[in-house]
């Protein structure tokens, strides 16, 4: 099967209109029709019920659109990895959200550095739970992300598992309190999920969200480490014992082969080991890892190359 088909359908997919479609693809409609038409009697199925006023995707149709962004994602990620690949100036572009490292960022990156088989650095600081989507693109090698998240394609490793606080504005009721039950929240062990998706909408960082529940607008859940690394006037942290705890992970694709990557995958492994039993100087988990040693890696807003 090639790429064009599937790009095709893809596209009529995603408008549900084959005229929507043809001019975002750049072609005409009837040309359009047929590859569907072509790519339906291949694979001896119907992808799409259609009639004059509507386009609709069918269960097979369905199937095959998670299927085919995977497999467009990662024939582009293939390339961008072989021009990556044959760039003499390699580099490793570690993808992280800000403010969600659980403080493992600097002590990761230190000990990479020690190993034989460590390049450069780049940090590609992202949003909420993107760095699955870089990895899979090949625009990231390696990511620390919290759990859940999409791993298809990705093999992860958890690092550490935090307890979450609450974010409470300080002139909420349940501030005075010194810890919080999720019952208190209105919420139930599997709402949490849901809850964090929902929290994740109200605001682009930290930071903003922080102001809000400063503000009185909104409460938040997040992971313990947050509370040491950012005081902010106006918000309280508060414990929630019941609640379930905030994995951190370390990611990368199934397909990498790079001693870089798996150098990397190593160093993180190691310092969350250290930081769960305390040794090397590292912090209790859920507290930052202070680090005196120089930096030597580089920080980006957008994608490096390796």
């Amino acid at each position: 099967m090639e790429s064009r088909p599937l790009r095709y359908f893809v596209a009529v997919a995603e408008e549900l209109n084959f005229a929507r479609a043809a001019e975002r693809l750049g072609i005409s409609a009837p040309p359009l029709s047929r590859a569907i038409r072509h790519l339906e009697a291949e694979l001896g199925v119907t992808l799409f019920e259609r009639t004059t006023h509507s386009v609709a995707l069918t269960r097979a149709g369905e199937v095959l659109l998670a299927q085919a962004r995977f497999a467009l994602d990662a024939l582009e990620a293939a390339g961008r990895r072989a021009r990556r690949a044959a760039d003499p100036d390699r580099k490793l572009v570690l993808a992280v959200k800000a403010d969600g490292d659980a403080g493992l960022l600097e002590p990761v990156l230190e000990r990479y550095a020690t190993d034989p088989a460590a390049v450069p650095v780049t940090v590609r600081l992202c949003g909420w739970l993107e760095q699955p989507r870089l990895l899979r693109r090949g625009e990231a090698d390696a990511a620390l992300v919290h759990e859940p998240f999409d791993r298809t394609g990705l093999d992860s490793e958890t690092l550490v598992a935090e307890p979450r606080v609450a974010v409470l504005g300080a002139a909420h009721p349940l501030a005075a309190r010194d810890h919080v039950l999720l019952a208190d929240l209105g919420l139930r062990p599997g709402d949490v999920h849901r809850f964090l998706e929902d929290m994740r909408h109200e605001g682009r960082d930290l930071a903003q969200l922080l102001t809000r529940v400063a503000l009185g607008e909104l409460v938040a859940l997040l992971p313990a480490s947050v509370a040491d690394r950012y005081p902010r006037p106006g918000a309280v942290y508060r414990p929630v014992p019941d609640a379930p705890p905030s994995l951190l992970a370390v990611a990368w694709p199934q397909q990498s082969r790079s001693t870089a990557t798996a150098a990397l995958v190593r160093a993180a492994t190691a310092v969350a080991a250290a930081v769960r039993e305390g040794d090397d100087g590292a912090a209790p988990a859920g507290q930052p890892v202070a680090s005196t040693k120089a930096r030597s890696w580089s920080l980006s807003g957008g994608p490096g190359r390796a």
